[in-house]
């Protein structure tokens, strides 16, 4: 995960949830990502829920999980 990534996943009332991954350098060479969890209902202010840091790995994990899972589909940055 070279690049930030968006996933979004459409709610019944109009808007979306969304999770953001920002890959940014770590300690000592290593990569972490950071994850930003929220919701999003134009034309309100999207909303931040969660916001974490996760090693490469698990971060790729979390992102399999979301996408086969939960419903999430790749997309443009929302803002």
């Amino acid at each position: 995960m070279a690049q930030p990534l968006w996933l979004v996943r459409p709610r019944p009332d109009g808007g979306c949830d969304y999770v953001n991954f920002v890959p940014s350098p770590g300690v000592g060479g290593s990569f972490t990502v950071e994850m930003r969890e929220g919701s999003h209902l134009p034309p309100q202010m999207p909303l931040l829920k969660r916001r974490h840091r996760l090693p490469l790995e698990e971060a790729e994990q979390c992102r399999q999980r979301l996408q086969q899972k939960d419903g999430f589909r790749t997309c443009e940055p929302l803002f």
